[in-house]
């Protein structure tokens, strides 16, 4: 008798569901950058410019050739800036040290790196 109840009360309870997509006519969705501001705006101004990378985020490849006089060059906003090499291709280490502006600097494995000034977004 219980299931009964149950049963009458779900069927009493059933609404209708519709998943049909809402149609606005001819109107579109307004361009992201129209409602972007600030750094956003001008992230979404710089991939459309073609500039994906505007923080320097990407790992760089490095000269295998690289010397004190000939550094592998490091953009960067600020006056020093944290720097990773992978030695060896294969190696799952990554040796970490710190650039500052002007003063090249010179990994475990020999390779040089030196930072540079870039303008900021």
């Amino acid at each position: 008798m219980a299931w009964l109840c149950s049963r009458t009360a779900f069927q009493i309870c059933r609404r209708g569901f519709s998943c049909n997509a809402v149609k606005y006519g001819k109107r579109e969705f307004a361009d992201p950058l129209d409602h972007a501001t600030g750094l956003e705006k001008r992230e979404l101004l710089a991939a459309a410019a073609g500039n994906f990378d505007p923080y320097h985020m990407k790992a760089l490849e490095i000269d295998r050739q690289s010397t004190k006089d000939s550094p592998n060059l490091v953009p960067s906003v600020f006056k020093s800036r944290i720097v990773g090499c992978i030695c060896e291709e294969d190696s799952s280490h990554v040796n970490w040290m710190w650039l500052h502006d002007g003063q090249p600097r010179r990994c475990e494995c020999g390779h040089w790196f030196k930072l540079i000034q870039k303008a900021p977004l």
